[in-house]
């Protein structure tokens, strides 16, 4: 639709349509009164004689015509979305972050809530259960504390923290959570794209607790970067995970992703927020959540493979520092640390710019080829060694992520009777 200017029109075009409005306008009125007139007198009549058609008679409906439908539409969609939030609302609770301050004044330390996020209840025991959220919620915390959908506030230890994936695992009483059933997860590889997506979390703090949004999956397999908790600017790893315009907000984060059928496909982690940018979520994939939560579950860790070196970006460095290549990326090699990597013929000052058939540009490429791969494999590395060009084979070591729950024991030792493979109930996951 274009603009125009009012005062371009003439005196006489002006005039021209006034009578002519003025004239419309008078016949509508007449119009619709004699219409309105018609429809009052006719409609008793009409009512008290209805005519059955005969066969004959019946007019056959013009198939270049839409029919107007007067009864209800069922909508299944909807049906489902509120059966789906009946069943998982009461095994999502909101997660509150403590952290200790100190008191300028005073000097005197204190716990003050630092933040909140969401999670979702995925295995329960005898003695516990099990809530799975996002690391960053709980990052730093002293303390932390699960809010239910009914208000109760209750206490949670956490079990561990992955970094690289932004998960972490939490562990209640099972005292608290009488009658709540765990989500039920689902085969996150087997999502489509359209499909309907619903979000459950605590948006904006606990007075909007249990807030649903719905939507669609807009794709299934998005990289995105995994940013360090403390900086914004340094990029961890980067993870396929997936889309949704399902409402996320801060609060949301580490609250599930569910299907039509109340089955966790994911965790809710982050979304790009941005002035002219609307509907674009990203949740971790219900198979990684998995992975990564029954690691934690089982050793308090997230395991990783480790190429056993220490290093930069090549492009974060100075470039007065930067060795005799000739190439302007790749991983600068500050240190060697593992034996497997020394064996393999790694030296400091080399730059490394592949792995497998996978270009190497960063450290946080190299770090996300590397976790495609397990501790134990041999991997072949592309690298610049001053200006020649050589081909590795390192066999990769393992790296477990730090365990900062703050207690004595291990997970293991406090827990007498946990399955061996919690994920593998019945009711953990539906197909």
């Amino acid at each position: 639709m274009g603009f125009y200017n009012e005062q371009t029109r003439s005196r006489k075009s002006r005039r021209r349509w006034h009578q002519g409005g003025i004239r419309w306008t008078v016949m509508a009125v007449c119009s619709a009164a004699i219409g309105s007139g018609l429809t009052l007198l006719a409609g008793p009549a009409v009512e008290g004689h209805r005519m059955p058609l005969s066969a004959s008679m019946a007019v056959k409906p013009d198939p270049n015509v839409m029919p107007s439908f007067s009864s209800a539409i069922s909508l299944n969609v909807n049906d489902g979305i509120v059966k789906a939030v009946k069943k998982v609302t009461p095994a999502v609770f909101g997660v509150i972050n403590y952290a200790t301050v100190s008191d300028f004044f005073t000097q005197e330390t204190k716990l003050q809530a630092a933040g909140v996020g969401t999670g979702v209840l995925f295995y329960k025991d005898n003695r516990y259960g099990y809530v799975v959220t996002n690391n960053h919620v709980v990052e730093g915390a002293t303390k932390v504390q699960l809010v239910m959908s009914a208000g109760k506030h209750i206490h949670a230890t956490v079990m561990g923290t992955d970094p690289y994936t932004d998960l972490a695992v939490l562990r209640i009483s099972a005292g608290d959570i009488r009658g709540i059933e765990p989500a039920q997860f689902a085969n996150s590889d087997a999502i489509q794209v359209g499909e309907p997506a619903i979000a459950i979390g605590t948006p904006m703090g606990l007075d909007f607790a249990d807030t649903v949004t719905a939507g669609i999956v807009s794709a299934k397999n998005r990289i995105m970067p995994v940013q360090d908790p403390q900086n914004d600017n340094m990029v961890l790893d980067y993870q396929a995970v997936i889309q949704t315009d399902a409402a996320i907000n801060p609060g949301n984060s580490g609250g599930p992703l569910l299907n039509i059928k109340g089955q966790v496909i994911g965790i809710n982690s982050s979304k790009i927020a941005a002035a002219n940018v609307e509907g674009m979520g990203f949740s971790i994939p219900a198979n990684e959540v998995r992975n990564i939560a029954q690691q934690i579950m089982q050793t308090g860790h997230a395991v990783h493979p480790a190429l056993g070196i220490s290093g930069w970006s090549l492009a974060t460095l100075p470039e007065q520092l930067w060795p005799d290549v000739p190439i302007d990326y790749g991983v600068y090699v500050q240190r060697v640390t593992s034996a497997g990597a020394r064996a393999g013929g790694l030296k400091p000052e080399d730059v490394i710019v592949g792995l497998n058939d996978q270009t190497v540009k960063t450290m946080a490429d190299l770090r996300t080829y590397l976790f495609q791969r397990k501790p134990g494999e041999t991997v072949t590395l592309r690298l610049y060694r001053g200006s020649r060009q050589l081909t590795l084979r390192v066999k990769l070591d393992k790296m477990e992520t730090v365990n900062d729950a703050g207690t004595s024991a291990s997970p293991r030792q406090q827990r007498t009777d946990d399955p061996l493979d919690p994920f593998a109930a019945p009711n953990m996951f539906g197909d």
